[in-house]
C-alpha cells in the first residue's frame, strides 16, 4: 500500500511539473492544483494513520493519534482553493486584455 501512494504522490507531482511548465495559461492553473493535491496527500501520509486513538489527552491512555497533520491539510486545502481562485480570475483578466492566453505575455499578430 505504501508502494503505491508513494507512485501516486509522485504521479501528482510529475503531471502537476509537467503543466505548470506549459505556455497557456489552463494547464498552469491545472498543475498548480495537482501539486496542491500531491502536498495534501504527503502530508496526510506522513501523519500516520492510528485507529482507535484519541487526539486529546485522556488519563491511562499512552499513544495518541497526531492531530496536526488533518489540521495542516485542512488548512491547505483552503489555501489551495483561494490560490486557484485568485490565479483563475487573473489568468480570465490576462486574456481579456492581451487576447490571448500566453504566460509569457506575447500578444499575436
Amino acid at each position: 500500500m505504501e508502494a503505491l501512494v508513494a507512485i501516486l504522490i509522485g504521479t501528482l507531482t510529475g503531471c502537476g511539473v509537467y503543466l505548470a511548465l506549459r505556455d497557456r495559461t489552463f494547464p498552469v492553473v491545472l498543475g498548480l492544483t495537482f501539486l496542491s493535491y500531491a502536498v495534501n496527500l504527503f502530508l496526510l501520509v506522513m501523519g500516520r494513520l492510528t485507529i482507535g486513538k484519541p487526539p486529546i489527552i485522556v488519563e491511562g491512555v499512552t499513544e495518541y493519534a497526531d492531530p496536526l497533520p488533518q489540521a495542516l491539510v485542512l488548512t491547505a486545502i483552503v489555501i489551495s482553493f483561494a490560490m486557484t481562485a485568485f490565479v483563475i480570475v487573473l489568468s480570465l483578466k490576462a486574456h481579456l486584455e492581451m487576447g490571448n492566453d500566453h504566460v509569457d505575455g506575447k500578444h499575436k499578430p
